[in-house]
């Protein structure tokens, strides 16, 4: 595995750092400074720019315990294409399942002020059991996914949508979707139905997500409002609302999810970061759309066999499909101490964290052929990273303890590194 690890990350890095290298080479000399500029900041949202088209990164390579190595490319076209218009697609295929996935999508702006879009996609993919994404997040990107490599929970799908992007406020973005979806989990589960078990299954779903930022500032741009500060806390919400017998849909259940997240800053670099995620199901959902708690530990022996690599919010003792609930809270708090100046470029950096989780299912019975736990008693970890030791790298230490410890006493512990990189 940290073989795996090593290699992934020496891939992206080499990627990034060749593709920055090319673009400098080939601009204009007296343009280079805003270029470069341009450049860095397409890259931090991961994109590649190219005249038409900007490559998307997150397509580029990635890895996981059921497709192995997951490789191919995508992106989405850009203002000097068309600004009333955009195309997106990607293509990737995964090397231990054999099996390509892909999306083709587009949209066209309604309104420029409001940055209104209407948007059609078709996707055949994989997601991971028991996550949650917000509508409001598709832009969110990371140039690593640590919890990635060691997630083997998937179920496939095949999804037909339409939403409407809305930027009510400055402060405030909007994004309804409404999708159709075949289901169908790659691993031995079944549902009771109507006197009979599913084990694979219809879903017609409504999606409200909201996404707001009051303490943030905004300016406006030609393609409206841009957040050019951020200010904290900030809110995401979002309800989900699955509907049975329409287009033949299975279930009829309703899901509400939460998100927050605080930054209280002092002097010198000093500041906390709290992090707090819930959600609640109601009605007859199949596990693949309930909650796990973000777990990133994987089933070996000893603490170094399970040496790998540390998320950015997940529970690092956790194991992966130890726990699925119908209703949950977890709250984080990150304090992220002093860089150590050691020199003027290195400066490694010392977190504090601690991590709780709470949760339950009403019917665990009604999921049949997997076996997994209850989170009622309360999870608790603490710990800490070194972040920034070399070219970004570090380490973590936690220890898992509480209602939920473990009696062998190693196992309650997660020793991992750390990845770190911002441009």
């Amino acid at each position: 595995m940290l073989k795996r690890c090593s290699l992934f990350l020496f891939i992206i890095c080499t990627t990034i750092v060749q593709a920055q290298s090319f673009y400098e080479k080939n601009a204009e000399p007296r343009q280079d400074s805003i270029k470069k500029s341009e450049f860095i900041r397409s890259l931090g949202n991961g994109y590649l720019p190219t005249k038409y088209f900007n490559f998307d990164l997150r397509y580029l390579i990635k890895y996981n315990q059921y497709e192995g190595v997951r490789t191919g490319l995508g992106g989405v076209t850009n203002d000097a294409f068309s600004e009333k218009y955009r195309v997106n697609s990607y293509l990737v295929y995964g090397f231990r399942d054999h099996r390509f996935k892909y999306s083709i999508g587009g949209g066209f702006r309604v309104t420029k002020k409001t940055n209104t879009w209407i948007n059609l996609s078709y996707t055949d993919d994989l997601q991971e059991t028991g996550s949650t994404k917000f509508l409001t997040d598709k832009r969110l990107f990371q140039f690593f996914e640590p919890r990635l490599l060691n997630i083997d929970l998937f179920h496939k799908h095949v999804t037909k949508a339409i939403a409407l992007e809305h930027q009510l406020l400055p402060e405030l973005l909007t994004e309804t979707e409404l999708a159709v979806s075949n289901i169908d989990p790659t691993y031995a589960y079944g549902y009771p139905s109507n006197n009979s078990v599913i084990h694979s299954f219809h879903l017609s779903t409504a999606k409200l997500a909201l996404q707001w930022n009051p303490f943030s500032q905004f300016g406006l741009t030609e393609n409206g409002s841009k957040e050019t500060k951020e200010g904290y806390p900030k809110f995401t919400l979002q309800y989900t609302k699955s509907f049975d017998n329409v287009f033949k849909s299975d279930f009829n259940f309703s899901k509400l999810d939460f998100r927050t997240i605080y930054k209280i800053r002092n002097k010198n670099d000093v500041f906390s970061e709290i992090t707090l995620v819930s959600g609640i199901a109601n009605g007859n959902t199949p596990l693949t759309h309930l909650y796990h708690a973000y777990p990133n530990n994987i089933r070996k022996e000893t603490v170094m066999q399970r040496f790998s690599v540390a998320g950015i919010n997940s529970f690092e003792t956790m194991y992966f499909n130890e726990f699925f609930s119908d209703k949950f809270i977890t709250f984080q708090l990150k304090h992220f101490l002093k860089p150590f100046n050691i020199s003027e470029r290195y400066k490694p950096q010392l977190v504090l964290i601690t991590r709780y989780a709470i949760g339950d299912m009403k019917n665990p019975e009604k999921h049949e052929d997997i076996t997994f736990g209850s989170l009622k008693k309360g999870y608790t970890e603490s710990g800490f990273e070194i972040n920034k030791l070399l070219f970004g790298f570090g380490l973590s230490f936690t220890y898992r303890y509480g209602a939920y410890h473990l009696p062998l006493f190693t196992d309650n512990f997660a020793f991992k590194f750390t990845f770190n990189v911002s441009l």
